[in-house]
């Protein structure tokens, strides 16, 4: 069984010969940017304020009107939530973190839950909304509601801390399934290439920033 996360298979979907060597071969260590790192930064911060009540640092000062806005939700509140779910091709059930029967893996930024509802927010760095991908969520909210059955809706988002935007979405409990489910496409691809070991790169505009230097496609910035 490959555990899997939102992230890698991203990563798998843009380039396998890139899944590969980060995540199975495990020759090559991605380290990430400045951007990478400045949005490690924030998202500390975030959780330093709502969890403990830590004043934001000086330069982070724009994200404290959105973090006041959710701070004020009633709820009882997990922050850096590390979630996973077992599957065993019938049903997805909750489990621990690094369990060896984890099938998924994900961590959400903010949970609140208040009784049968919840909200559920992933702090996004980025400069604008673009190309937002609620896809994300789903996986988060599907996780959310294996682990904590009395919820029934999700009022969920992605919050752009700089721009101030919040791409939102509302997910039910009896859509739990499907919001798995709509990966299999892409698991399935990911279990023929472990099959096969046949792990094909992709050439993009991405391939200036990747840490497989060793492939043809890659070029320097």
């Amino acid at each position: 069984m490959t555990t899997w996360s939102y992230s890698s298979i991203k990563t798998f979907d843009q380039c396998p010969k890139k899944y590969y060597h980060l995540k199975v071969a495990k020759n090559v260590k991605d380290y990430g940017n400045e951007a990478t790192r400045y949005g490690n930064q924030v998202h500390k911060a975030a959780e330093e304020y709502i969890k403990n009540g830590v004043d934001i640092p000086a330069k982070f000062n724009y994200i404290l009107g959105p973090l006041r806005a959710l701070e004020n939700i009633p709820g009882e509140k997990h922050c850096e939530l590390h979630l996973a779910v077992a599957y065993d091709g019938k049903d997805y059930t909750p489990t621990k973190y690094m369990a060896s029967n984890a099938w998924w893996r994900g961590i959400a930024d903010l949970i609140i839950i208040d009784g049968a509802k919840a909200y559920l927010v992933d702090y996004k760095t980025g400069k604008n909304a673009k190309y937002a991908d609620t896809k994300q969520l789903d996986l988060l909210a599907a996780a959310v509601f294996t682990h904590f059955p009395e919820v029934e809706t999700i009022k969920s988002a992605l919050a752009y801390l700089v721009s101030n935007d919040f791409i939102k979405k509302e997910h039910k409990a009896e859509l739990r399934k499907s919001y798995f489910a709509s990966f299999d496409g892409l698991l399935e691809k990911l279990s023929v290439a472990h099959e096969s070991n046949v792990w094909n790169p992709i050439s993009g505009p991405l391939c200036a920033y990747c840490p497989v230097k060793s492939c043809e496609h890659h070029r320097s910035r």
